[in-house]
């Protein structure tokens, strides 16, 4: 026992030289991280601070221009046209000027003063999606305010209904909140994966497998002195993206430190598994960093880090099952926003287990097959 330890702790040794002996290889491996999480941060968010509009005021009415008035001064709409009908004002939505036509409908006032609803018409360039739809929403809201205030200057009863919505976990309602906790295990996997896919086929192409060969290391040996060191590093890289969150972007941490930490052990234990399996049957590095990125793909997009799993076909679903990266990013989303208990994530950590029992034996299967 004590000499498979010893052999364990040489092989893990020379790992962490390899890994860290070359001065670029260790601005790369810790660097890009942390510049990854801060691109995301701020170029990849659903926020919308600037939307450009172009008005039709059919009314000309005080209360059009009050109305236009307040879509101006709100700080997120910017008028680059006014236009008297619908059609002269398609150009600019055809050419990506305006993300929005507001018409104003030329009986407006009238219907106000008479107790009725004000007709606003809103055409969204449908192009994006979801900056259309959270446009319309802003619009909608400031068209909501606005009438509960024209009604009430005018001395007429109120709306019977007055709506406050919060937000939880993220009151302000900003993207960042959402994208770099799960960023945590996003960069991670993907930095991990491809360390551990590349260990051993790095040793086939610098001709040093050969030595494993003859060397008194027991398969098992060496796929411990292969995932432990990937394991540091990739908890060395996850802590470096916290800290980004915590102390650049101000996130507040709400959950347990033991609890993140258990559940981004457990997720670099299946990540690994799959790296050892893929570096298990690569012949040179260049399969495995192709190997890796043909798996990292559909992870990212089958995770939920872009887009709810929930809005998925059904098939798909069952394909996130077997994704520890989903897993990962639900851990630490709920640790870091809603300071989930270990209980409550139990479910998910049990995949996680499930998948590294799973990956890590088919990996020591054919290390066994190779070196044998």
């Amino acid at each position: 026992m004590w000499n498979s330890f010893r052999r364990t702790l040489a092989l893990m040794h020379k790992e962490f030289l390899v890994i860290l002996k070359d001065p670029r290889s260790r601005v790369l491996l810790f660097l890009p991280p942390v510049l990854q999480c801060l691109i995301f941060g701020y170029a990849a968010t659903y926020d919308l601070n600037t939307v450009p509009y172009v008005l039709v005021d059919q009314d000309r009415s005080a209360a059009s221009r009050a109305f236009a008035a307040r879509l101006d001064g709100s700080g997120i709409f910017t008028r680059v046209a006014s236009t008297e009908t619908t059609e002269a004002a398609a150009d600019s939505l055809l050419r990506g000027r305006a993300v929005l036509i507001v018409t104003i409908a030329a009986d407006f006032e009238k219907r106000l003063v008479a107790g009725q609803v004000g007709r606003i018409q809103v055409l969204a360039d449908g192009r994006n999606s979801n900056t259309a739809g959270v446009a319309q929403g802003y619009v909608a809201s400031i068209a909501a305010a606005f009438g509960q205030g024209w009604r009430a200057s005018q001395g007429l009863a109120n709306q019977a209904v007055q709506v406050t919505t919060r937000a939880w976990y993220n009151p302000s309602l900003e993207t960042r909140w959402n994208m770099i906790p799960s960023l945590i295990g996003a960069i991670t996997m993907m930095m991990t994966m491809m360390l551990t896919a590349m260990s051993v086929a790095r040793e086939r192409e610098e001709g040093t497998f050969d030595q494993l060969l003859v060397a008194p290391f027991r398969p098992t040996e060496i796929m411990i002195g292969k995932a432990v060191p990937s394991m540091a590093v990739g908890l060395l890289q996850s802590s470096l993206i916290f800290l980004v969150a915590l102390f650049w972007f101000r996130i507040p941490f709400a959950g347990s430190y033991a609890v993140f930490y258990l559940g981004l052990i457990l997720f670099l234990a299946a990540a690994i598994g799959m790296g050892l399996f893929l570096s298990s049957i690569a012949r040179n590095m260049q399969q495995a960093m192709i190997l890796s990125f043909v798996l990292l793909m559909p992870f990212m997009l089958l995770s939920g880090l872009m887009a709810p799993t929930e809005n998925m076909p059904a098939i798909l679903r069952y394909f996130t099952k077997i994704n520890p990266l989903q897993y990962a990013i639900t851990i630490t989303r709920r640790v870091y926003l809603e300071g989930a208990t270990l209980g409550q994530l139990l479910p998910d950590m049990f995949a996680l287990v499930v998948i590294a029992a799973v990956t890590m034996p088919i990996a020591a299967w054919f290390f066994r097959n190779r070196l044998a």
